[in-house]
């Protein structure tokens, strides 16, 4: 029996209506062929059923078809967080219909991680890298500019030195979830934040501690915290103890928020009656929760995907600025009420 015709670069080439050279263009992702010329190749591809042979494209070009991505936080925070599992799934998404592949590395601190880089990208590892977490004055933004990693830092511009950036406007965010709680009578609103010198959470407390002045409010109490639910849990508790406790907290993340409704119940406080809780990053964890959590949400899933793409901008030479995705916008449900009477 004769086997079946094994499927060639040609073969892809001639169902696209193209050249061999513009087939390999398009799998390289070099320039010098059009987005809608490199979606009509790469469907053809999937048609016929055809791939690269990968070990020799990275022995002819010395370049690799892998993205890298480092986290510093704990593995066991990363199987609970619904924001990194919809981030990673957008960015997956984009790098599936390239045929590229995403590593992704934990690590202890932000040392460790600039260390990790600098090795992937000399050993031609990784063909650039996606960038998060920024904090104030971030050692890796001199430490990766300078052996030229091409990368995409997800934090707002004034973090991320040179790289192009990928954000959201979390300042106007967190005055919006400030005003709305106000706008429901609440005077007494404290913040559940993430860690200390992490940027856009320093970017959220300000404009958080801002918008409570501008609005002749008290200055809201502001509790930093690592986001996970026991220390969401603990801020949650020491916030409900005190004598002037508020009527509504705003989380940083959902699992705080989950884990701050737990503990009101605990406390013996109704949710919404006695205080309101307002998530940010809604995810269906803000869903599934009795009363069912307010939240600042956006698309976790489409921003991923707007990562992936810049970053593939960048390793080709056409990217040319930073990019905004939309702004987190209030989702109300039925964690939010106005503020007990007499408060």
């Amino acid at each position: 029996m004769n086997s079946p015709a094994r499927v060639t670069i040609k073969d892809v080439a001639a169902r696209a209506g193209v050249s061999k050279g513009a087939v390999s263009l398009a799998f390289n992702h070099k320039p010098g062929v059009s987005e809608a010329t490199r979606e009509r190749i790469f469907e053809a591809a999937r048609e016929l059923g055809w791939a690269p042979n990968l070990t020799a494209r990275s022995l002819s070009s010395q370049r690799v078809d892998i993205v890298g991505l480092a986290l510093c936080r704990p593995a066991r925070l990363l199987g609970l967080e619904p924001f990194y599992m919809d981030f990673i799934s957008g960015i997956e998404s984009v790098l599936a219909d390239r045929s590229c592949s995403l590593l992704l590395r934990l690590v202890r601190d932000l040392d460790e991680e600039i260390d990790l880089y600098k090795t992937w990208w000399r050993s031609q590892t990784i063909a650039g890298a996606i960038l998060v977490d920024f904090h104030e004055n971030d050692p890796r933004v001199p430490s990766l500019q300078s052996i030229g990693l091409p990368a995409v830092a997800v934090g707002h511009p004034s973090l991320t030195g040179t790289f192009p950036a990928v954000w959201t406007d979390d300042a106007t965010a967190a005055a919006e979830a400030v005003r709305y709680l106000a706008a429901l009578g609440h005077r007494r609103i404290a913040r559940v934040g993430g860690p200390v010198g992490l940027g856009h959470s320093a970017i959220r407390a300000a404009a958080f501690a801002a918008t409570m002045r501008e609005l002749g409010l008290q200055e809201g109490r502001q509790i930093a915290t690592g986001y996970d639910g026991k220390e969401g849990a603990r801020a949650t508790r020491s916030l409900l103890l005190a004598a002037d406790r508020p009527t509504a907290i705003v989380y940083d993340n959902d699992i705080m928020a989950v884990a701050g409704a737990g503990v009101a119940a605990e406390m013996g406080f109704v949710v919404p009656d006695d205080v309101s809780l307002l998530a940010w990053d809604d995810s269906q964890l803000c869903r599934i929760t009795h009363p069912t959590l307010s939240a600042m949400s956006h698309d976790v899933h489409h921003f991923g995907t707007e990562v992936a793409r810049t970053l593939f901008a960048v390793i080709e030479g056409t990217h040319t600025a930073s990019l905004q995705v939309p702004t987190p916008s209030l989702t109300p449900r039925g964690s939010t009420a106005p503020a007990p009477h007499g408060h």
